[in-house]
Order: C-alpha cells, then structure tokens, then sequence
C-alpha cells in the first residue's frame, strides 16, 4: 500500500508527459526508478546470502520403562506417570521426580546456575536440563507446556508483538506528501492551464527516494552486521538497538564463561605445598567429565603438573572421589562430602568469600588444603561494560546465583551493587525487565539460557549468543553468532549508524526536491529537470545507504587484549 501511493505519482507523471508527446523524460525516468530499484534489490541479495538457520534440531524420542524393558516412544507420546530413563549426555525431557539412581545435571540453560548440581532419589528435576553423569529413572510429572521450561515458552508467547519496522516509519512520511503534490499539481493547472509545469510538480514525490534508500540503508546495516558476526534479524531490531539506553544481562554464561576455572589454592596443613595440592587432586580427579574435576586436570597440565597412579579409586556421584595414592588415602570433593566422610573443614572458612567456591582436599582424616575456583568473567565483559557506560546507557545484571557470588562479580565488572538482581528466577527476569520499560528506558536484554527467554521476549531488543539455548536464539532479535560479548557494542555502533544514514537520507531526498517544488509554483520548471532532482536524489540516497557495508572488520576487546 505504501509503494502504491508513490507508484501512482510516478505512473501518473510518466502517462501525462507521454501524452504531451515527450518520451525523452518518462523513458528516463523509468530508467533511474529501476537503477534505484536495483540498487536495493542487489543489496538484498547480498542480505540474503547472509542470513543463517540458527536453529537446530530438537529432540523428538525418548526412553521409557514398560514391563522392566526400555522402549524408544515419540516424546509427544510421553505422559504423566510414564517411567523415563536418561543416559548420561542426554537432555532430560519431562518435569518429574528421580525414583531410581543419582546424577549430575546441568542446570545452566534453565536456572542459570554455573556449576552442575547434585540429584539423587526423590528430588526434582526439569526438562531441558542436561544429565551430565549417572543414570536417573525419573516419574514423569509435567510434559510439554506444563514443565518448568514450557511455561518460560508461554510467557514469551504472551510478550506483546512488535510490528513495526524502520522502513515504514519513512513510508508513512513520504505517503503524506502524496496528497499535498496532488493538490498543487491540481491548483498550478488550474491557474496556468499548464500541463507540462504541473507534471512537473506531480513528478517530485518523496516516495521514490524514501522507497530505495531506507531498505538499502537497513539490509547494508544486516549484511555487514553478519559479515562481522552478529545476525540482527530486522530492521525494527536495528531502530531499537540505536535507541537503547539500559541493558540488561544475564550473569553466567554471557557476563562469564560459563565454566569452572581455578583461581587460587590453599594449604591448611603444615608440610604440603600448593603445588602438591593441585598434584594429588589432579591424580585423583583425571578421568571425570565434571566441571570441576576438568578445571583442577586443566591447571595441572597448564602448570606442568605430573600426575600419580591411584591403587584404588571409588568415584561418588555429585560429592567426589575417594582414592589410594602412594599407600595413603585421598579424599576430594565438597564439603558435604567433608563432612560425610567426618573430616573437620572449619580451617577452610577464611577462605570462603566473594564468587570463589572451595574444592576441599583431605589426606588420612585430615584437611590439607582447598582448591579455589570460580566461573571467570569473560575477558571482553569489563570493557563492554565500561564502553556502554560511556555511552550513557546503563547496566544491570540477573542471576540464579546467591547475592554474594552476585555481588563479587558485579564489583569486579564495574557494575554498582544496585544494579544486581540475584537470585532470579525467570519471573523475576520478567520483572525487572518490565520495571525498567516502566521508567521510560528502552532496554536490551542478553542472555543464553531457557531461563531467559522470558525475558528475551519482553524487552524492547533481545540478545542472545549462537552457542545459548535453542529458544534464547530463536527468541532474540540479535544474535552474536562469534560467542563474544562485544558484538553487543559493534550492534549498537552498526544500529546508531544504520538509524544516522536514514536521517541524512531523508534529507537527501527531501531538501532537494522540496527546494524544486517551491521553484515549480513561483516559476515554471522543466519536467526532465524536476525528473533529475527526484530520482537523482534518490539515487544518491540509495548510494549513500550502501555505507553501511563498506565498514571494516569488527575489532574485540579480546583482540584489543591480545595487542
């Protein structure tokens, strides 16, 4: 509709010049309409070549236990008291209560938590969470919609639905002057009689340029965007990310990596060093797909550690390990493995302060030291967060975690304590994000988990990362297909330049031939003459919207960090 208002403008100028018996100007004309036209359709073309499937499979089967024998059922199939058996690596599908076995289970994408927790006979547990060790038999309680990760999906679906785009903002301008060109086209010939001065007239519509070279500025912005790693998904996505003043993000994963590390080790015994230590966790420890377990082999092949030969080994799901090394026993594992296992940690507690969790190692009976570790921020989080500070927009951060560990990471960020919302669950991500509408702000929320799609979906522009959950990608507006939290400020900086090249495109277009339709009514002006400025300025406009994807290669915090 908004191309056949400009449409008929141009038709109805080429059908009065044709009548007059002037071929030269219509053919021309229609020749610069198509250059436009081609100008955005290339364009386009080029936008198309970017665009990536983002999403992958889901899981459609399951195992469940009928009779004592395992049978593989369509997960659609699956209903409330089924019996279902998850293997280790395996997604657990259903909302339901363990009856058989104990495991570990990730469950990051869900609640946000950074490290795997432990689950045995009678707790819960949710789908779409991962079994990363043991073998569970879970009741089925909750299936599709009605589990915890179904009723994120229906308060996404439940987000109010944003239609409008850049483009039409521009559209509805130019539609606007079609009725005023048709009033002073009307109002010269009835006046002059004139035909050829009021074709004139009629020719300098808005339309033309408008139509060529705000798409062009937009599909330039998405095509460079996803050159440079970052998949934005529309061109209202663009408008909003240039307006955005408050951002909002997720902790785990987004503002840190989402992995254990060790960051420290402690001795609390006299005669053993760190380096022992890390030696003897590391010898007992080798093996195991815990995070933990992975974090502390990991320092000790960094460091050059050498491992020793366990003579006994006895793994416990979800607390530790228990082993003999070199003639004597080793225990390593939480401290409510400690604490099972009747070994005093009370030398531990000085330790126990900001994000930093404690591994405890024991020898004998005795405490001889902790290993510290901590989900690190990513290397480029504090100068994103400084960069959007800069910029004036401001910052807060959710998580499932406790206010301390919370507290810890915001301070090393750069974030004030009021900007922290811990332990959030995906209701209260909501509602954060909703506060913050209500001030006035435009907010841009972030995350990667199921935990956030919520919210995702009620922010005014949502942020995901390629390697989040399925739905964190298919909810958000951009995603940031290199993993690395920068690509949020390159998106703000490709959107601010994007939204700038569309204002200087409107006055491209509209200085030019508003100057021309004033001289078409206080004198007589050619039609090939008002012909060039209309379509000339649009052409240019439509060149100029090309600048986007002329841009250079992004440049990371982490890439800044490595000069």
């Amino acid at each position: 509709q908004n191309e056949n208002c400009c449409d008929f403008l141009d038709s109805l100028a080429i059908t009065l010049s044709a009548a007059q018996g002037h071929f030269i100007p219509p053919a021309f004309m229609i020749s610069l309409i198509e250059s436009g036209e081609v100008i955005r359709d290339v364009t386009a073309r080029s936008s198309e070549r970017q665009t990536l499937d983002l999403l992958d499979s889901l899981g459609k089967y399951a195992w469940i236990e009928q009779d004592g024998v395992e049978v593989q059922v369509p997960l659609k199939d699956v209903k409330e008291g089924h019996l279902v058996i998850v293997y280790p690596g395996d997604l657990i599908p259903i909302d339901g209560k363990i009856i058989r076995g104990q495991g570990l289970i990730d469950q990051q994408k869900l609640t946000g938590e950074s490290v795997p927790v432990h689950r045995e006979v009678d707790d819960e547990v949710y789908a779409s969470t991962l079994l990363v060790e043991g073998q569970l038999a879970i009741l089925v309680e909750r299936t599709g919609n009605n589990t915890r990760a179904g009723v994120v999906v229906e308060l996404m679906k439940a987000a109010p639905v944003h239609d409008t785009r850049v483009e039409n903002y521009a559209a509805k301008f130019a539609n606007i002057a079609v009725l005023p060109t048709l009033l002073i086209g009307a109002g010269i010939f009835a006046f002059t009689g004139d035909l050829a001065r009021t074709t004139a007239i009629i020719t300098l519509d808005f339309g033309t340029g408008i139509r060529v070279s705000v798409p062009t500025a937009v599909l330039a912005g998405l095509t460079y965007a996803a050159r440079t790693g970052v998949y934005i998904r529309s061109g209202r996505a663009i408008e909003m990310l240039a307006k955005v003043d408050c951002v909002v993000f997720d902790k785990t994963g987004t503002l840190t990596q989402g992995n254990a590390s060790v960051t420290d080790i402690q001795v609390t015994a006299e005669g053993v060093t760190p380096a022992e230590i890390l030696c003897l966790a590391a010898s007992a420890e080798q093996g195991l797909s815990h995070p933990v377990a992975h974090a502390i082999v990991q320092q000790a092949q960094q460091q050059g550690t050498a491992t020793k030969t366990c003579e006994e080994w006895d793994y416990r799901v979800g607390l530790g390990v228990v082993a003999q090394i070199q003639g004597r026993q080793l225990l390593v594992g939480s401290s409510r493995f400690m604490k099972t296992e009747g070994i005093d940690i009370s030398a531990s507690q000085q330790f126990k302060t900001g994000g930093v969790s404690l591994a405890y190692v024991a020898r004998d009976g005795i405490l001889i030291g902790v290993i510290m570790y901590a989900d690190p921020i990513r290397t480029e989080s504090p100068g994103v967060i400084a960069e959007l500070h800069q910029q004036g927009i401001s910052t807060h951060m959710l998580t499932g975690d406790v206010q301390q560990v919370a507290d810890a990471v915001a301070q090393e960020l750069g974030m004030r304590r009021d900007e922290v919302h811990a332990q959030a669950f995906p209701e209260r991500k909501v509602e954060v994000v909703q506060q913050l509408k209500a001030q006035g702000k435009t907010v841009a929320f972030i995350g990667d988990g199921i935990n956030d799609s919520a919210a995702l979906a009620y922010a005014d522009v949502s942020i995901s990362f390629a390697a989040g959950s399925d739905i964190a990608r298919e909810t958000a507006d951009v995603v940031l297909m290199d993993n690395d939290l920068s690509g949020l400020t390159h998106a703000i900086g490709i959107s601010k330049q994007v939204m700038d090249i569309i204002y200087q495109n409107a006055l491209i277009v509209g200085i030019p031939n508003l100057g021309a339709l004033a001289v078409g009514v206080l004198f007589a002006l050619d039609p090939l003459l008002a012909i060039i400025i209309n379509n000339g300025s649009a052409i240019l406009a439509g060149l100029n919207g090309l600048r986007p994807a002329l841009g250079g290669e992004k440049t990371t915090y982490r890439d800044a960090a490595n000069v």
